[in-house]
């Protein structure tokens, strides 16, 4: 007999917190066989620093999955012709998010790496360690391959003329051309059950550490729980994302009435901070990271800020984000009212991404607290209003404003959702995907028109050379 879900996650977490260029893309590298990599903890533990390298890099979280998925949508707008992102504010053909490449691929095969043959008895190690690193793997797992849905899929049940494919699904590694084949894309569905799977295996084995410490620098109980929260979100599975948010904002400290997250205060200078203290997973970038030119070319500080001189400041808020903060919401303290050559009026610059360690360098806070109080608020608004305002009002009162409509109901409560979650997360990755996993057309700033839900722009395009290199793979509709 299955537990409930609220009691299942208890017990794990509980546990938890006793612990201390193609799909076929390989690594390690030829220049290291597999039997000396991997022959003791400190191999599959190189591996997993890999994963999250991969992550960090600009064509992913680095950059583009920050900017693309708010300039898709209506909450950035370009101030500088440099050729970038030009196509994603016009949501031209193929001009989307591009994650079906060797950086995501190549972190599932370094997961799928660690996943095969950390707990070989001839592996080295002690088993608390083996354990730690593997948990990791299933994180990072899940976190790739729910990006890859999300972009290249469409949510189960919001399916447009029944098509329902997401990613090449692979839970086994590619180590050399031997072990590759071609495959069949798999349902977002069969890939939500195997995310689903990975993130409760995750929570079992990582530690429960605090918001804000370092130990959100690597995946744990939290943030895996938390990716597994939202994961229900997008999934249509309410009641579980409610059971998963209370479970880990119980664990947490986070409460009812806010506490546990920053106070208004305190809200910009949080970006500023690493790790920043709202953090439940943050990815943290070195000067290592990067050569000497990066930092102008490619980072989130220069392509959004002018804090810098010689930063590109390319990319700002747009009139209608701008417009939609309350007066003393201090959210809106991220944005800098500023000029910019060639451009009419006001230019607002971010002051999320301030390169504050020096050389356009920052840590980039992936998943924060104050998404669970959201996920949670969404979660409850048709089945129990009053909690749904009552997380709102949590969030609220730390950026500084009173509550909303003490009748706001229905869909003008689900509407206030959505706004708060585009005022909370702008210029974090949230905005196209809020709008496409509810069925809704991406609204638009200026004179850029919508895109409608059942446009095939929703979805991106997977590269005509791997639909070419393998005859089993579906292109998406309208490409």
């Amino acid at each position: 007999m299955k537990m409930k879900a609220s009691a299942l996650l208890f017990s794990i977490i509980c546990t938890a917190s006793t612990l201390s260029c193609t799909d076929l893309e390989t690594t390690p590298r030829q220049s290291l066989t597999p039997e000396v990599a991997l022959s003791d903890v400190a191999g599959y533990q190189a591996v997993a620093n890999s994963m999250y390298s991969l992550a960090n890099t600009f064509t992913y979280y680095g950059q583009q999955m920050m900017i693309a998925p708010e300039i898709l949508a209506d909450n950035l707008r370009l101030v500088a012709n440099t050729g970038r992102y030009q196509g994603e504010e016009a949501n031209g053909d193929r001009d989307h998010i591009g994650l079906w490449n060797g950086i995501v691929y190549g972190g599932i095969n370094d997961a799928n790496i660690i996943l095969a043959g950390i707990d070989d008895e001839n592996v080295r190690g002690e088993q608390a360690d083996k354990d730690i690193i593997k948990g990791e793997a299933f994180f990072m797992r899940a976190l790739f391959y729910f990006d890859l849905c999300r972009v290249y899929g469409y949510e189960p049940g919001k399916e447009v003329n029944g098509f329902d494919l997401g990613p090449i699904l692979r839970t086994t590694p590619t180590l050399a051309a031997s072990d590759a084949d071609f495959r069949a894309r798999s349902t977002v569905l069969q890939v939500y059950e195997q995310i689903e799977s990975d993130l409760l295996e995750s929570i079992s084995l990582l530690p429960l550490v605090p918001v804000g410490s370092e130990g959100v620098y690597y995946a744990n109980a939290g943030a895996a729980l938390t990716l597994l929260a939202r994961l229900y979100l997008y999934w249509g599975r309410m009641q579980d994302a409610e059971a998963a948010a209370t479970t880990i904002m119980n664990a947490l400290g986070l409460r009812s009435n806010g506490d546990g997250l920053l106070e208004a205060g305190q809200y910009v200078q949080g970006f500023s901070r690493a790790p920043h203290p709202e953090s439940v997973f943050e990815l943290e970038l070195r000067v290592v990271d990067w050569s000497s030119v990066d930092g102008v070319n490619n980072s989130l500080n220069s392509l959004t800020s002018n804090t810098d001189p010689s930063a590109q400041f390319i990319i700002a808020a747009s009139n209608e984000l701008m417009a939609a903060y309350e007066p003393q919401d201090v959210r809106r303290n991220c944005w800098a009212e500023t000029t910019r050559d060639g451009i009419e009026g006001p230019v607002f610059a971010s002051r999320k991404w301030t390169g504050f360690k020096g050389d356009f360098l920052e840590n980039i806070p992936v998943i924060r607290a104050a998404e669970l109080y959201l996920i949670r608020a969404e979660a409850r608004y048709q089945s129990n209003p009053a909690g749904a305002r009552a997380d709102i009002n949590a969030l609220r009162s730390k950026r500084g404003l009173g509550p909303i409509d003490n009748l706001l109901s229905g869909q003008a409560l689900f509407n206030r959702i959505l706004l708060e979650r585009r005022l909370e997360f702008a210029l974090e990755g949230h905005r196209f995907f809020d709008l496409k996993r509810n069925g809704l057309n991406i609204t638009k700033h200026a004179n850029f028109e919508e895109v409608p839900y059942t446009d095939y722009r929703i979805l991106s395009n997977i590269p005509l050379a791997q639909v070419q290199l393998n005859d089993r793979l579906v292109q998406n509709p309208g490409y």
